[in-house]
Order: structure tokens, then sequence, then C-alpha cells
């Protein structure tokens, strides 16, 4: 890990792992309906992709008026050139997060994140719905347990893992019960700097 807080390092950790995972499907129908989703296995990986480059885009544009941009990543691609895609968004963010100064700020609808908010959103982006597809398709995923800990730990400060980050990152973004807590049907992120949470 690159420390307390995802940084640039993290993204490409998260890229990797996902592309690794989701490579195990290329083989299968990205037109296919992800379970619990309304979207294909095509249009959830378009979606990771789209957001994280918009993560790059809003953290370089320091909070600037964007709605003359559009940003898409194409759901009918080839899942080889969509995980091409994917790993390429990664390294875009992961170097505007490396080179934002500290007091770095870009829009986002929870809250204006620094550079570690939109590295934790990227790699939280990749790792959860990746998840969703493998689960879809039958192919196990689990990511590192200290890439696990420090998303939790940054955009979702008030759970404890106790000693368990993936489950509890699983059960924070919506997906699963966790430790008998049923399901959660609504979640946010704090993607504001963490010295502006109050527990």
């Amino acid at each position: 890990m690159t420390g307390a807080v995802p940084g640039g390092a993290d993204v490409l950790r998260a890229a990797a792992q996902s592309r690794a995972a989701l490579g195990g499907a290329v083989t299968r129908d990205w037109h296919a309906p992800v379970s619990e989703l309304d979207w294909t296995i095509g249009e959830v990986v378009a979606h990771v992709t789209g957001a994280t480059l918009w993560y790059s885009v809003d953290l370089s544009a320091r909070g600037a008026d964007l709605t003359n941009l559009t940003i898409t990543a194409d759901p009918n691609a080839s899942p080889e050139r969509q995980l091409d895609a994917l790993v390429a968004a990664a390294a875009l963010l992961a170097a505007a997060v490396d080179a934002a100064p500290p007091d770095a700020r870009g829009f986002h609808p929870m809250g204006a994140a620094d550079a570690s908010g939109f590295a934790a959103m990227a790699c939280d982006e990749m790792l959860v719905q990746t998840w969703d597809v493998c689960r879809g398709v039958g192919v196990p995923f689990e990511p590192d347990a200290q890439l696990a800990a420090a998303v939790l730990g940054r955009l979702f400060p008030w759970v404890e893992d106790s000693g368990e980050p993936w489950p509890a990152l699983l059960w924070a973004n919506g997906r699963t019960e966790w430790h008998g807590r049923s399901r959660q049907s609504s979640w946010t992120w704090h993607c504001a700097p963490l010295v502006e949470w109050q527990p």
C-alpha cells in the first residue's frame, strides 16, 4: 500500500486486480445482464471506465463547471478493448492524483473530493463492480485486503472492518449482509477530506 489513504499506485493496483478477474469472463456474453443490476456486463465495465475518467477530469478541473464536456465508454466494444480502456483510465487518474497539490479539490455530488477521495472512489467502483460481474458469471474475486481496508477507511470511516475489510466494504456499498447487519438499501461515500468528517 502507499499509505493510510489510497493514492495513484492503489488506483493502478485496483485496475490490475479488476482486469485480472474480468479477464476470466471475456469469453462470456458481455451483453448479458448482471445479476441484481439493470446493466449488462459491458455496461458495468463501461460505467466504471467512464467514472474513472471523470474523476481524473474533475480533480484536474479543481471544481470548474464542466457541463460542456461529455465522457463515455462504449459498452459494446469487445471485452478486451473495454479492459484496455479501464486500465488506461486508471493510469490517467493515477497520474492526476499523484500530481495534485494537497489542497486540490474537485466536484463530486457527495462532496468536494480531494485526491485521495477520487482515488478511493475509483478503487471502490473497480473492486465492487468487478465483484458484481464476477458473482454473476461464477468467477471468484476477492481483492487485496490492504487495498480494501484503505478504501473502506477513506470512504466509509464510520465502518469498522473487524479484520474483514473486503466483506465490510461490500456491506458498506449495499451489496451484502454482514455480521448480522441487514443489507443496506441506500449508502453514501465520504469523499471530502477525512479531516472534514464528523463522527
